[in-house]
Order: structure tokens, then C-alpha cells, then sequence
């Protein structure tokens, strides 16, 4: 069998991830699309920054349990933006395209 490389390669996932994913090591794509099963299942998104949950919008509403994962983010990515998650609170609202931050701050 061919070694799984990039994005479909499983990588180690840091103790909230792993928790919240069930298992100890997943492929990114795997992570991003376990988390968007939640995200749509418990309906936390919104279509305005801080708006109340409407199940559809480009933001995430933080609940308890995302939010343990969104407050593991501070990062800046290659085009210089800094996603600093870190005092996000219950009820705040992220934006979708900052979940690939998420994601790379939960795995090792």
C-alpha cells in the first residue's frame, strides 16, 4: 500500500483534539470534517460575528466543547494574519476560514 501523504496523511492529535476526535491520530482533512459534523449537528453557525446560532452562515458559534479546541489557537499564517483565539468565550463566534488555524494548532 502506497504511504498516505499531505493532507490525507494522519498526524498526532494534541489531548483536546484527540478527546474531542475519539482517537489519538487522524488526517486533516478527517479532523476538518469531524469537526463540521458537529458544528452542523448542534447547529453553531451564524451569519453575523457574534449572531446567535442559525445553522448556516460563515461563523462558528464557540460552544463548550469547540471551545477547547478554538482556545489552543494563536497563529500567524504565511500571509501574516494572526488568528489569536485564546480568550475567545462561550457564545463568540469565529470565522469559518479560520478553522484551518484551529486544526493545525490542535495537532502536533
Amino acid at each position: 500500500m502506497a504511504e498516505l501523504k499531505g493532507l490525507k496523511k494522519p498526524v498526532k492529535l494534541k489531548a483536546d483534539m484527540a478527546e474531542f476526535c475519539g482517537v489519538s491520530e487522524l488526517p486533516r482533512t478527517e479532523i476538518t470534517k469531524r469537526l463540521w459534523d458537529y458544528i452542523k449537528a448542534n447547529k453553531l453557525q451564524t451569519r453575523s460575528a457574534n449572531g446567535k446560532p442559525e445553522n448556516a452562515g460563515k461563523y462558528i458559534v464557540a460552544d463548550a466543547k469547540l471551545l477547547t479546541l478554538f482556545k489552543n489557537t494563536n497563529s500567524t499564517s504565511k500571509s501574516g494574519n494572526l488568528t489569536d483565539l485564546r480568550n475567545l468565550a462561550e457564545g463568540d463566534t469565529i470565522d469559518m476560514m479560520q478553522m484551518a488555524a484551529v486544526v493545525s494548532a490542535n495537532v502536533e
